[in-house]
């Protein structure tokens, strides 16, 4: 049995269910956003598999790290400031067993002299990479390693902790309270009222260009 997709309230994801009565596990068979492949067998815990787009994960971190007017998130100064640092345009990809996270930086580093930075001008990229980790119901990162920098070691001082701490931080998701968040309104839109009372991750794995989650959960059908 196939419910129609539920989109909410995050443009970017996307829910199907299925409900099988004799299938013990079932393969997402591509990455639409998040697309959650849901197996109903019995009352306890059942297999779910989550693929996860890099594109997912990228509006991720777009809407809670770079979610200024401009897109722009600033190491240093802001939009005002003769002298700054920002980080804009990142983009996400995978390669091996890592999610490889690419940003274009921009900075104006000297002096400010009435109004005016007095000093140079950089324009260019760095990437860093992570190992993709569960964390009880949420997706984590460990194991940052800067792929490229700058050539300018002031630069640097700010970028590394910048790639390194915030952007896995920023790029954490909670898959419970997402699955939570599209099922609110599921009996206005399927006819049944769907509740996830638990969820448990096990393990994630780079699959191409899916991060593939395997978990337990339970989900209520009434």
């Amino acid at each position: 049995m196939s419910w129609p997709p539920l989109l909410l309230p995050y443009p970017w994801i996307y829910i199907d269910l299925y409900m099988f009565m004799f299938k013990p596990s079932f393969r997402a068979p591509r990455c639409l956003g998040l697309l959650f492949a849901i197996v109903l067998v019995s009352p306890n815990a059942n297999a779910i598999e989550v693929n996860v787009s890099g594109q997912a994960l990228e509006r991720t971190l777009r809407a809670q790290l770079f979610d200024a007017g401009d897109g722009r998130y600033y190491m240093r100064g802001d939009a005002s400031s003769p002298c700054y640092v920002y980080a804009d345009n990142p983009h996400i990809t995978f390669k091996d067993d890592r999610i490889v996270v690419h940003v274009h930086t921009r900075a104006r580093l000297g002096t400010s002299v009435r109004g005016t930075c007095v000093g140079v001008t950089l324009s260019t990229d760095a990437d860093v990479s992570f190992v993709p980790e569960a964390e009880g119901e949420s997706i984590g990162f460990r194991d940052a390693r800067i792929e490229r920098l700058s050539e300018s070691r002031e630069l640097n001082f700010l970028l590394v902790p910048f790639l390194s701490r915030k952007l896995p931080s920023q790029m954490k998701l909670n898959a419970a309270d997402l699955i939570r968040n599209l099922l609110l309104h599921s009996a206005d839109t399927t006819g049944y009222s769907l509740n996830l009372s638990s969820l448990k991750l096990h393990s994630m794995l780079v699959q191409g260009q899916c991060l593939t989650l395997d978990l337990d959960a339970n989900l209520n059908v009434n």
